[in-house]
């Protein structure tokens, strides 16, 4: 639990929620109803055992937060608790709620434990050495047996693929890919690892990387060798090279061989974008909730990935 400021609402509360739901509590000291929340909303936080973040807001100390707030919902009266999630507010409740609508409340928007432990098997997935040594945190074999289970969990699908990927597992991966590629081609990560596959099996027959920068330093336009040196950075996963190559082909030729330079661009900066929080199947609101429209979802930052887009942005237009 954290005391939310005009100093550190910014880091505490916005960028917090980016990593996980973060519930803000608006009381003050003088409201009977905030005594009797309190103490309850910081034991759910302690039973909840990481699945949302607790802030406490006293709106006698910092009306401007308090008032803005209350503004967006439309509500007058304390106790008032906000959901921030993904780096806005998304939901929210008025009144001392019994325990049980609180849970309902927040189960509608924090993450089961289950859907963590899916998120952290995939963090393991993107972060599996090269080698792919069968240890104990190697999670390939959960991951063939979760694909196993159910063919058409392609978000499972996708994390097998990434983790054969990066463990060179090319033959196993492009299995993987062919038992659902012909039937579904609407999945943005599934194409950009349909591309991944493309250039680890085009990188083991591409020319020496010497005789490659030879040939393109003879002619610049020679979209083929390039296009072969940035297979042969894609599959080494040099992602940026691989792009920087890439994008001279835009910028020369934006129709190259059905845009292909630009499609795999797009895959790569799929590949590198941090998959969006998994959301927890909704419930309905709780009695007194208050819901927001639009939300739009709003992802972490990446330098190195708005930088490319941005690139990729001008190069075509």
């Amino acid at each position: 639990m954290i005391d939310i400021t005009l100093q550190n609402f910014e880091p505490e509360l916005i960028t917090a929620s980016l990593a996980q739901p973060v519930l803000l509590d608006i009381w003050a000291p003088w409201c009977g109803p905030c005594k009797a929340l309190g103490p309850l909303l910081e034991k759910l936080e302690t039973a909840y055992a990481g699945r949302f973040k607790l802030a406490k807001l006293n709106s006698d100390d910092q009306p401007d937060i308090a008032a803005q707030l209350s503004k967006m919902f439309g509500v007058r009266s304390i106790p008032f608790c906000v959901l921030f999630k993904d780096g806005q507010p998304v939901d929210g409740f008025v009144g001392a709620l019994p325990e049980a609508e609180i849970r309902q409340f927040l189960d509608t928007h924090v993450p089961s434990t289950g859907a963590m432990a899916d998120a952290d098997e995939a963090d393991m997935a993107n972060d599996l050495p090269a080698a792919g040594a069968d240890d104990d945190t190697n999670p390939l074999p959960r991951l063939q047996a979760a694909v196993a289970a159910n063919p058409t969990d392609l978000p499972a699908r996708c994390a097998l693929l990434r983790a054969l990927l990066q463990a060179n597992r090319v033959e196993e991966a492009r299995q993987a890919y062919d038992a659902v590629a012909a039937k579904v081609m609407t999945d943005p990560l599934l194409i950009a690892c349909g591309h991944w596959i493309d250039a680890c099996e085009k990188a083991a027959q591409a020319r020496a990387a010497d005789a490659l920068a030879a040939a393109i330093a003879a002619n610049k336009r020679d979209f083929d060798a390039r296009f072969e040196l940035a297979q042969r950075h894609f599959a080494a996963q040099d992602f940026t090279a691989a792009m920087d190559e890439l994008l001279e082909i835009i910028l020369r030729d934006k129709a190259w061989h059905d845009s292909l330079a630009r499609k795999t661009f797009v895959a790569i900066l799929e590949l590198m974008t941090k998959p969006k929080p998994a959301k927890a199947d909704a419930v309905g609101p709780a009695k007194g909730a208050l819901e927001i429209a639009g939300a739009a979802y709003v992802g972490p930052s990446d330098p190195v990935i708005d930088s490319y887009r941005r690139k990729l942005s001008m190069a075509m237009y």
